[in-house]
């Protein structure tokens, strides 16, 4: 039986809605409007005909196209469009109508960029600290390293690494996330004082998360990923990036929903690097306003990844700051509701000053 699907991807981006009344949408109830929506119809898993249409046709296109798929893109129009709600993280309410900084903070030996520089929970918490001061929203504490090649890490270590820094840290106030695929980890955190799950297996790695999630009411990053870290980039292979991604990433929300997670605590992650070649990583980037169908709010994480290395001259990890917030103000641009990065204080100014523009441009003259 032949299946087909529709996807519109947000895009023909402005800086304002004045003058174009009737000509623009705005995404997600955020600062980003958009003029036009390709929509690309996909059959048996190919992409059969892209069409790049201006909002004030949406409607016309819509009403053209077969019952299902005028059902299925009026359906994805009004979830790229809804206002994503606050979220609630811990005592902390995180506003997601504006980009968000989580600030990573590695209690890892062996993480791709700072391992080893987090071993002592005070120092960390400091470390921490100096993040929200500069303006951090939340901090996503990790105690396993998930870069390429990594090997699992037994969970009572996890929980001896991460549990003491998050009392610290949720002690004193902060939003804390725990960055982990394990149920058990998971629990411990939660009971420490943590308030969001981002889990890089979205829910797959263990049977009993999802259940967890749901009972504790705690919202839940789900990641896309191809493979397990130990050998995820060996050989990773689509046929079609971005819609695999899109695909996958629908079939984890609607597990974690049939679980019992409350669609409204769920957010979803692309994967940048996990398990794609640099020409997956790029095809989803440029494509990321699609995901926005899928109604979450969207955590984007590439801070220092090993794409930016390859686009700059090989430049090594502790080299590629530049970059990283290069690809921070590029999700920006495409509503991206929050970024996940080790530099907390240059990416929170490049947002503010993004921000400011935004700000400016809204006004009327």
């Amino acid at each position: 039986m032949v299946r087909s699907r529709l996807y519109l991807r947000p895009t023909g981006f402005v800086e304002a809605p004045f003058g174009h009344d009737g000509k623009v949408l705005r995404l997600a109830g955020g600062l980003c409007f958009f003029s036009a929506i390709e929509a690309i119809e996909v059959e048996d898993g190919r992409r059969i005909a892209q069409t790049l249409v201006p909002v004030e046709r949406l409607e016309d296109f819509l009403a053209s196209l077969p019952g299902d798929l005028a059902d299925q893109g009026r359906g994805m129009l009004a979830r790229i469009v809804a206002p994503r709600p606050p979220l609630q993280v811990g005592a902390r309410t995180i506003r997601l109508d504006q980009p968000q900084v989580m600030a990573i903070l590695n209690m890892t030996p062996d993480s791709f960029s700072d391992g080893g520089r987090h071993a002592d929970p005070g120092a960390a918490a400091a470390g921490a600290a100096r993040m929200l001061e500069a303006g951090a929203a939340l901090i996503d504490v990790g105690g396993e390293s998930t870069r390429p090649g990594a090997t699992t890490v037994w969970e009572q270590d996890e929980i001896a690494r991460v549990v003491p820094v998050i009392q610290l840290l949720a002690g004193g106030g902060a939003a804390v996330s725990i960055d982990t695929r394990k149920a058990a980890v998971m629990a411990a955190a939660l009971d420490a004082g943590a308030g969001l799950v981002n889990d890089v297996s979205g829910l797959t790695y263990d049977g009993e998360a999802a259940s967890l999630v749901a009972a504790r009411g705690a919202p839940v990053v789900l990641m896309h990923h191809q493979g397990d870290p130990a050998t995820m980039q060996q050989d990773p292979h689509y046929g079609d990036a971005l819609i695999d991604v899109y695909d996958w990433l629908e079939d984890r929300i609607e597990a974690a929903v049939e679980a019992g997670v409350d669609r409204s605590r769920i957010m979803i992650d692309p994967g940048i690097g996990f398990g794609k070649t640099l020409r997956h990583n790029l095809a989803v980037l440029n494509g990321l306003s699609l995901l926005h169908g899928l109604g979450c709010p969207i955590l984007l994480g590439a801070s220092r990844k090993r794409f930016i290395g390859a686009l700059s001259n090989e430049a090594p990890t502790e080299a590629r700051l530049g970059g990283s917030v290069a690809v921070v103000l590029a999700g920006a641009a495409q509503g991206v509701q929050m970024v996940r990065v080790h530099d907390a204080f240059e990416t929170v100014q490049a947002l503010r000053v993004w921000r400011g523009l935004r700000d400016e441009a809204l006004s009327p003259i």
